[in-house]
Parts: structure tokens; sequence; C-alpha cells
């Protein structure tokens, strides 16, 4: 891949042609990147990795799921990440009574006390805002999570037959508690393949939970600064997306995905005994947006291997449905996409994605 010349990473739609201007671009993507993470260090101790999956959700115009147990600063992050980047934030908690009319909004009947005259006049809801905090997403039922599936995926809602079109940018930041399971609702496939990145938070380290004692226990509390704003951040998720891609990066991110499909030309013969369902097409596509987006953030004008095996557990993770099989074994879908990042050869991905294995299946 280091032996690419330039020619191999143009792309008709891009500026990348021209050195200084991608050189410009991507130097504001850094700095803007390094100062949110000061900005957000500021309030959050610890949870780096946590804060760099984010941003990388941030950059791509891609919504975050964020699991962990309650006290973990999750939903402090999310508001946080709002005021650095100086965007519209409302807070949306998830109980079993919600309504979809509760999130996406509702016409409202007004009459016009001169004339009599009767209309219906849309009161948006809580989800029209620049990041909106989905709180314990799967405590309501599938018939309210499905109010998020339009707007995550066309930035719109429909009511009464209009549509209305929400903020721009827009994101869904929801969070998940993995160990209170009694009363809630498991989030479906369909609705678990919109969010880019499945988030894991983490317990804090010895050092790090103490120097949050001192933090929350004392007098004096610090808040995030403005980093960017809504335009600024528009023209980075511009940049990125016009970061160039090798062909074989492309072809190995087919393998990974199509490896995970147990019924489909291309299954990684290992998995058969413990995947019922793997990735789809968005996989794909957000694998290689995300690996872009960490290219540039660490130094780099085009996307590689590196990249896409270092966001492949956050892409990948929520999209393999194991089996009882890989349950009762403890092959959970992090431990299968480590097994899939030691055996699939960069190298063999070639043609339509069919995954080049280095050692037996």
């Amino acid at each position: 891949l280091r032996t690419c010349s330039a020619r191999t990473f143009r792309h008709p739609d891009t500026n990348f042609s021209q050195p200084d201007m991608a050189h410009a671009s991507l130097e504001r993507l850094r700095d803007a990147h390094a100062r949110m993470k000061v900005q957000l260090q500021r309030v959050i101790v610890g949870q780096d990795q946590v804060i760099d999956q984010l941003l990388l959700g941030i950059v791509t115009r891609g919504h975050c799921l964020l699991v962990g147990v309650p006290g973990l600063a999750k939903t402090l992050l999310i508001s946080s990440l709002a005021k650095t980047l100086d965007l519209s934030f409302n807070r949306i908690q998830f109980t079993p009574d919600l309504m979809p009319g509760d999130i996406t909004g509702t016409d409202l009947l007004q009459i016009d006390p001169a004339t009599n005259e009767r209309h219906f006049r849309f009161a948006p809801g809580p989800v029209f805002a620049n990041v909106v905090l989905a709180d314990e997403i799967n405590r309501t039922p599938p018939k309210t999570q499905a109010a998020l599936l339009e707007s995550m995926m066309e930035s719109q809602v429909t009511v009464g037959g209009r549509r209305h079109p929400l903020p721009n940018p827009f994101f869904v930041l929801a969070t998940q508690n993995p160990i209170e399971q009694e009363g809630t609702y498991p989030l479906p496939e369909a609705q678990l393949d919109r969010f880019m990145f499945m988030v894991k938070v983490d317990y804090p380290s010895l050092d790090e939970e103490r120097e949050i004692l001192r933090r929350t226990t004392g007098g004096v509390t610090q808040e995030p600064e403005r980093v960017l704003g809504p335009e600024e951040l528009l023209e980075i998720q511009r940049v990125v997306r016009q970061i160039p891609v090798a062909d074989q990066v492309l072809d190995y991110v087919l393998a990974l995905t199509r490896g995970t499909r147990v019924g489909s030309d291309a299954p990684l013969g290992f998995l058969r005994e413990w995947v019922t369902w793997g990735a789809g097409p968005r996989a794909s596509q957000f694998l290689v947006l995300a690996a872009k987006a960490r290219a540039a953030l660490v130094g780099r004008d085009h996307a590689s291997v590196e990249d896409v095996q270092a966001i492949a557990k956050p892409v990948l993770r929520h999209r393999i449905v194991t089996n009882y099989t890989a349950q009762k074994e403890g092959m959970t879908a992090d431990v299968i996409i480590e097994r899939m990042l030691k055996e699939v050869d960069p190298s063999g991905a070639v043609g339509a994605g069919l995954p080049g294995v280095r050692g037996a299946r």
C-alpha cells in the first residue's frame, strides 16, 4: 500500500489532486480534533477511546450508541460535546410510556379568534436539534424506537403527511444500560444498523476514579469552551469524505463484511457455527468513512488497512448476531472480530471482496 502512487488515490470528485489544499484542510481537521479533546477532558476524566470514537462519528456524520453501566458520565460527555461544537442539544428520556409524537412532534389544531378559522400548526418535538441524546433508548417499545429511523437516515420527520427537515448537522447519540434488562425492549437489527458505532464505556482505572472524586466533590467545576461552529463542522465533514481510499483497502473492507454473512458467497468458514446473521452493506460504508477520518486524525492523507482494523470493533460488534452455541462458548462479537482480523489477509482480499485467509479455517 505504501508504494502506491498518488494517481491511485485520485478521485474526480475531490480536491486532493492539489497537495497544498489537501494538506491545509487536513491540518485544520487535526487541529480542531485536538482542541475538542482538550475541552472534553476538562469535564471528562479518562475515556480517551470513547471520546475518540465519538469524535470519529461526529466528523463522518455518524450516529453512535453508547453502552455502559450507570454513572460513567455518558450523558455529561454528550452534552459537553454539543457545547464544544456550539450545537443545539436536546435530551430525550426514553420511558415505556413515551409515544412517537413525543419525539417527532405533532400537528396542533389552532383557531383564529377573529375569523374562527381552523388550521393545523406543526409543533416540533425534541428531535429538532443538532445533537439529540436518546437516553436509555431500549426502555421504550419498538413503535417509539422506530420514530427515530427516518430522522437518522434522512434527516427529516414526516408528520401528517408533511415532511419536516431537521437541523444540519444532525446526530443521534443514544445510551443503553447493559445490565438492567427488566422492562427493556432490545433494539431491533434495523434500528441498530442505523448506528455507525456501538461504543463500549468501561469503568475508569483507579487513578482516573481518584481524579473523578477530586473534581466532583470539590467546589470548582469546569465547563467546556466552544471550539467549532456548525458551518466549520460541515466543512470538516466534507473534507473527510474527500480523503482517498485505495482499491486494496476497499477489497479488505468487503472481505471483512462479506465474510460475516454465513449464507453469502464468501463466508469465513469458522463463523458458521457461531453466527446467525452478519453485517450488511451499511457496515462497509461506515468502515470506509471511519477509516478515512482516522487516517486524517493520525496524520495521513489516505485511508489504510491499519485504519480499518482500528475501528472494526465499534462498527461491526452490533451487526454480528451470534447464536446459542457462541453464547455458550463465550464467543462474543468482539472475540469473533478479533479472530477475523487475524485470519483475513489484506493482501489476499481481492476481486469481489473474497476473503484471503492466513491460516486454516
